[in-house]
């Protein structure tokens, strides 16, 4: 039986609702404001988490792996703001999307390979 796979509509619908930021390709509407604005680390992490939980566990999941990698590989924590920005920009990091799907498909030998391609930058570096 072939696993199934996310659809990518209901990941982009998760990230919405998670950041409340839309995708860069995403039509604003008429009151929609024309610049965004920078996201502030409104939220517990254990909060964001939950909503992700909610929308879609195996984003949840591999958020989780994500900042485990992160916080092993880079020496510091992410905060809220930081995952949030590393979903939400553009396509969202590369590393981090395909945690998600490896952790859906429960590809333990993906994520290990994938928690070796973080790059770390300083804090607030963006």
């Amino acid at each position: 039986m072939k696993p199934s796979i996310l659809p990518m509509a209901a990941l982009a619908a998760c990230f919405v609702l998670a950041t409340g930021v839309l995708p860069a390709d995403a039509a604003p509407g008429p009151a929609a404001p024309v610049a965004a604005e920078p996201i502030a680390d409104d939220m517990p992490m254990a909060d964001f988490l939950g909503l992700l939980a909610q929308i879609a566990p195996a984003a949840e999941a591999g958020a989780k792996t994500y900042l485990r990698a992160v916080q092993q590989r880079c020496g510091r924590s992410l905060q809220t703001a930081e995952l949030r920005r590393v979903m939400s920009e553009g396509d969202g990091d590369p590393v981090l999307m395909a945690m998600i799907r490896a952790n859906h498909l429960r590809d333990a030998a993906a994520l290990t390979q994938l928690g070796q391609r973080i790059h770390c930058e300083p804090r607030g570096a963006r």
